[in-house]
């Protein structure tokens, strides 16, 4: 008896980068519902432990107690961090300044929690972590960035994907980690838990 097939995925982030991400891999969400829940850390807590907290609960919030029927549910987070400060999801330039200032000529991590649940409410998750090289920022650069309103609910103050690509001098992991979504984690956990598409 091997895995039953799962044709449909549920995405519990209303995250563009995410959808696109699984897309781009052949894995399109069949739905796409939000996860609302208390996004605040818990005192003290790490990064990491952050990270797979949050993709755990936005994954189970969708799914309930018991699943949904036929469905995986993916619920994913990406937490920003200098040492074992989380930096926000940035909502204001000045919080925005603050965080390139903090990070400007210096590396920082970037931790991305996956989660599935299973029909029947089995909850399967990982942490991908990622390390990012940021160069020192000069006042135009900073500048520059805060006019470009990328910054706006990026964890971190920055996305990789757009403009911030020309502060970032390495990284040492996953890419898409830093975009929103590990795919090849992702994938394999996606697959391995049963999910197929029709040919």
């Amino acid at each position: 008896m091997g895995t039953p097939a799962i044709t449909t995925l549920v995405l519990a982030s209303a995250s563009p980068r995410r959808q696109a991400l699984l897309t781009q891999i052949g894995l399109p969400p069949d739905k796409i519902i939000p996860a609302d829940i208390d996004e605040t850390p818990a005192p003290g807590e790490r990064p990491r432990a952050y990270a797979d907290r949050m993709a755990r609960e936005k994954a189970c919030a969708v799914a309930g107690p018991n699943g949904v029927s036929g469905s995986l549910v993916l619920g994913s987070d990406t937490v920003v961090s200098v040492g074992r400060r989380i930096l926000p999801k940035t909502e204001t330039a000045h919080e925005a300044e603050a965080c390139l200032r903090l990070m400007s000529g210096r590396a920082h991590r970037v931790t991305t929690g996956i989660a599935i649940v299973l029909p029947g409410g089995a909850v399967r998750s990982r942490c991908v972590e990622t390390r990012v090289q940021m160069m020192r920022l000069t006042e135009e650069d900073i500048a520059g960035y805060l006019a470009s309103g990328e910054w706006q609910g990026k964890a971190g103050g920055y996305g990789i994907q757009g403009l911030a690509a020309r502060l970032i001098q390495g990284l040492s992991g996953s890419y898409t980690g830093v975009v929103g979504l590990p795919v090849h984690e992702t994938a394999n956990m996606l697959l391995g838990a049963g999910l197929q598409r029709p040919e």
